[in-house]
């Protein structure tokens, strides 16, 4: 009887359009890390570019996707969310298909004689304005389609999905590059967002609610900007973290290139990405939670960081495709202990009244990370490659790493200091 209610209570603390969205989220994220994981091969192998350049086209890409949410969620709260869905997968569906078809023999007389560069920028930064209306979308249906009573499971559920589609995209990109090329992968991630969208027309229900009424203007949205900048504390946070995922971006763009060129093109890299990490996350998440969840937050931060600088370490003793998968779970279990601390701590540093402004440019670290560190890692790699010493590339990132971990330690000594000072 008490399952039998515990069911229910779950069915009616979540509106249908809950899991519309989320289903939604699943293969929009699948699309995303599928070409993702192949986007640094595609552009040297198929399209000629060299490691660097392709660093700065994932920099500008990744950047964006991670950047345009905080503006791009005011347009989606004017739209409302079916309408910015609508938009949203309509760019993207047009927009993996626009990435892949410059490599396309069929498309070939299309494109001759222009400037592939600047044309992949073009289509880039096309696509990520579609996909920069995703997280909010999905993120603000999850707070109108639950209950208090359900929001945190609500959450949970989200997250969840978001590492599914991590595991599955990389996974299916491998069978349709090793099949037909890696071009076709980007008609794979073309294909899902065009049927979500789809399943959007069809499924999706706009919900209101009195959150949803309030809705900030660009201005605003801009001046707020300098009001996050002005919070000398929350700055350096967010600035050490943009560290922290710049050694984690390097599994798309150090990875893929050390296997194919050093351990063989054959060799499912996505697979072994893609299952030694998101897999990680969805089986040891929750077992994790709970083993940390009396760590103090910040303690939990620093720990957080100095498991994930471990996943270079490992892998530059040895490379090889055993340390590479231990690597990436070790920097997996890291990114477990110290993740939910995160959103946790920034509710705690946040002054009075601005939980929800501070928690909305969480994800300013990995828009930085993107567009500093895939340049940064397409670089190394390119010139450490060059000189024939791979080695550079690993002490590189295990610099980096340990940089990350001790401004850690520090921010948290003077924290601390501060915290425990008398007035």
């Amino acid at each position: 009887m008490d399952l039998r209610k515990s069911i229910s209570k779950l069915r009616e603390g979540f509106h249908p359009t809950f899991w519309v969205a989320n289903g939604m989220e699943l293969f929009e994220r699948l699309a995303y890390y599928g070409q993702q994981i192949v986007f640094m091969i595609y552009m040297r192998n198929q399209l000629g570019f060299t490691e660097a350049q392709a660093g700065q086209l994932s920099g500008l890409f990744g950047g964006l996707i991670y950047l345009l949410p905080i503006l791009g969620g005011t347009l989606a709260d004017k739209w409302g969310f079916r309408r910015a869905f609508n938009v949203a997968f309509s760019i993207l569906a047009l927009g993996y298909f626009l990435i892949g078809s410059v490599g396309m023999s069929v498309f070939s007389g299309l494109y001759s004689g222009m400037d592939h560069y600047w044309l992949l920028m073009a289509f880039l930064l096309f696509t990520a304005f579609g996909g920069s209306f995703i997280k909010p979308s999905v993120l603000g249906t999850v707070a109108v389609t639950s209950t208090e009573e359900t929001k945190s499971l609500g959450y949970a559920v989200y997250y969840w999905l978001v590492n599914a589609g991590a595991m599955i995209g990389p996974t299916i990109a491998y069978f349709v590059r090793d099949s037909f090329g890696n071009e076709f992968v980007y008609l794979v991630s073309s294909f899902s967002c065009l049927a979500m969208l789809i399943v959007n027309l069809l499924l999706y229900k706009d919900v209101k609610s009195p959150k949803t009424e309030v809705v900030e203007s660009m201005g605003k949205k801009i001046a707020n900007l300098f009001i996050v900048m002005g919070n000398f504390k929350f700055m350096i946070l967010l600035l050490i973290y943009s560290l922290y995922w710049i050694i984690f971006w390097q599994e798309f763009i150090i990875i893929p290139y050390y296997i194919t060129d050093f351990i063989g093109p054959e060799t499912p890299y996505e697979i072994i990405q893609s299952w030694a990490g998101a897999g990680a996350i969805i089986l040891l998440q929750i077992p994790i939670n709970r083993f940390t969840k009396n760590i103090p937050t910040r303690k939990a931060l620093l720990i957080g960081f100095a498991m994930s600088s471990l996943m270079w370490i490992i892998i530059g003793i040895h490379p090889s495709i055993p340390t590479i998968a231990a690597g990436i779970v070790a920097f997996s279990i890291g990114e477990m202990i110290q993740a939910p601390r995160y959103y946790e701590y920034i509710s705690e540093i946040a002054p009075p009244g601005q939980q929800g402004l501070f928690q909305g440019y969480a994800f300013l670290p990995i828009a930085i990370a993107r567009f500093v560190g895939d340049p940064i890692g397409g670089w190394l790699y390119q010139n450490s490659k060059a000189s024939g010493n791979m080695n550079f590339v690993w002490i590189g990132l295990i610099g980096i790493g340990v940089l990350a971990t001790v401004l850690m330690a520090i921010y948290n000594y003077f924290v601390g200091k501060l915290e425990t000072k008398p007035g």
